[in-house]
């Protein structure tokens, strides 16, 4: 299971920092992603870091979030700028495809003034 962390409540046009650690036998193998379960709607994919370091996005939130690895590839982290309150959900990283084992509780986030 992975653990997720860093949501919280925020003002629109704010930023948060998501951070996820996984076990570096996955993480470094595989495809590293964060999804979003928004209240009342199915769970989505929102970005994807390949493991040679290349980004992809949901077009919702290209050129403001930033997916990335770091420290020995155990760690990833999720930078979420100019936040819309339709970005308010629980946030999880998996890996891409994801894998039943490894949901965890997720982090809320909540944009709103």
């Amino acid at each position: 299971q992975f653990v997720e962390s860093g949501g919280g409540l925020v003002q629109p046009g704010g930023s948060l920092r998501l951070t996820c650690s996984a076990p570096v036998s996955v993480s470094a193998q595989f495809d590293m992603a964060w999804y979003r379960q928004r209240p009342d709607e199915s769970r989505e994919w929102v970005a994807t870091v390949l493991s040679r370091g290349m980004t992809t996005y949901t077009d919702a939130v290209r050129g403001r979030f930033a997916i990335s690895r770091d420290g020995g590839d155990n760690t990833v982290t999720l930078q979420m700028n100019s936040l819309k309150p339709e970005d308010t959900a629980i946030y999880y990283c998996n890996t891409n495809p994801p894998s039943d084992m490894y949901w965890g509780q997720g982090t809320q986030v909540t944009v709103s003034s």
